[in-house]
């Protein structure tokens, strides 16, 4: 058997020996903190955020939102229908009910309307 070569000495540090440990921990352990545990106060206001994507003027007139309501409600309503057409069994029977709660809001809304028109009109 030939002898086998000597291997050369070999220096059996990482190529990154320097570079302090403690802070290649801190920097991991910053950036897991910022992937795993994200700031609170961040999340409270990105999802106050979101629920202010829509909002309605605090002075808005309530005759002018009564009647809104009454055309989204009504929208809803035909949406509903032309759902519940395309259905069968079970999920046209949710459609439809769904469709008489729209109905429902939408017999408040005339209702509201029609105390807001009997408030303004003068009495004789």
């Amino acid at each position: 058997m030939p002898p086998q070569p000597e291997l050369p000495e070999t220096n059996l540090r990482s190529p990154y020996s320097y570079l302090d440990p403690r802070k290649l921990h801190e920097a991991a352990k910053k950036a897991l903190d910022h992937y795993l545990e994200p700031d609170i106060t961040s999340l409270r206001s990105s999802r106050d955020r979101a629920m202010k994507m829509f909002t309605v003027a605090p002075d808005a007139n309530p005759e002018a939102l009564t009647i809104q309501t009454y055309e989204t409600f009504s929208s809803v309503n035909i949406l509903l229908l032309d759902l519940a057409e395309s259905l069968d069994d079970k999920p046209r029977h949710l459609a439809m009910l769904i469709y008489q709660l729209s109905e429902l809001g939408l017999m408040l809304v005339e209702r509201s309307l029609d105390n807001e028109q009997a408030i303004k009109r003068p009495e004789l």
